[in-house]
């Protein structure tokens, strides 16, 4: 039996820069949330929701990487790093409850429009959008390198939408008076929540679940396998990841007759990360006369 456990580099999360970007979403969501009182704009609360889950998101990822730096111990002999994705199915699930109350808010408003200061709101929405603009700045090197830092990052960003678009409606009820477009500009921002909030779940669950990672084919891996020279068959061959970064493969290898195991071993190992950058491999491999069908069996 070979265990080929080679860890590769993982780039460094960038801690300061979630730090300086929780402080902006944070303080801001304050500042949207009086604004939405003293101007009576709904879609600016709506939008200081969403600030609040960037906010929560962006906690939650800091969370996440104190957590996932703990050591591995006896009873967790894969570290902490799984606490990421626990995070964000979290930040998923408060997401959707923040949509449903937002699309709440709205349908009661629609039913009775409400006075809007329409400057006010401008105002405030300007600032928001460049606060966002900054966050998405802070954040965009690292979103492919965590789920917790894509799905805070995935926020800012659709946050960013909902800023112009209470951009866009305030200066329409500046020049229409249409109160109105204040509630349908709530559920815009609040619809915007759903498709964001499955992409992250979808995700979580696959992880959690020890999912193939997406963009690998497990069909594609196994045939790089089984056409290494010196292999007659494989079996119980295993793809998933502890993480987003960190895909996994275990399997079973049986060798040809004549064939040295361990170079074998070291050829499959050196084909699977040229092809899928897949470097945590363990590997049995077997010395056995029976058939392939009867080792699947």
């Amino acid at each position: 039996m070979s265990d080929n456990h080679q860890h590769g580099d993982v780039r460094a999360l960038p801690e300061s820069r979630l730090w300086i970007a929780l402080a902006l979403t944070g303080s801001f969501m304050l500042v949207e949330i009086a604004g939405g009182m003293i101007t009576g704009s709904l879609a600016l609360i709506s939008d200081a929701m969403h600030m609040l889950t960037d906010a929560m998101a962006l906690l939650l990822a800091l969370v996440a990487i104190r957590a996932g730096r703990k050591a591995a111990d006896l009873m967790r002999t894969y570290g902490y790093a799984r606490f990421e994705i626990l995070a964000a199915a979290v930040n998923a699930l408060v997401l959707l409850g923040v949509a449903f109350y937002i699309l709440y808010e709205a349908y009661q408003r629609l039913s009775a429009p409400q006075d809007i200061q329409s400057l006010g709101m401008l105002a405030v929405a300007v600032v928001g959008l460049i606060v966002n603009l900054i966050a998405m700045r802070l954040l965009a090197s690292a979103k492919d390198q965590s789920l917790n830092v894509k799905g805070a990052y995935l926020e800012v960003w659709a946050d960013m939408l909902g800023s112009i678009g209470v951009i866009v409606g305030a200066v329409l009820i500046w020049f229409t008076g249409w109160r109105w477009v204040d509630s349908a500009l709530a559920v815009g921002i609040g619809f915007m929540v759903f498709p964001r909030t499955w992409t992250l779940l979808r995700e979580c669950v696959n992880i959690l679940l020890e999912g193939v990672p997406p963009g690998m084919s497990l069909q594609a891996v196994r045939d790089a396998i089984a056409g290494t020279a010196g292999v007659a068959a494989i079996h119980d061959i295993h793809l998933w990841a502890v993480t987003q970064s960190n895909p996994m493969l275990t399997g079973h290898v049986v060798l040809a007759a004549g064939a040295d195991g361990e170079q074998v071993r070291r050829a499959i190992e050196a084909r699977l990360q040229a092809d899928f950058d897949l470097h945590h491999t363990t590997l049995q491999v077997e010395r056995d006369d029976r058939s392939a069908e009867e080792h699947i069996h």
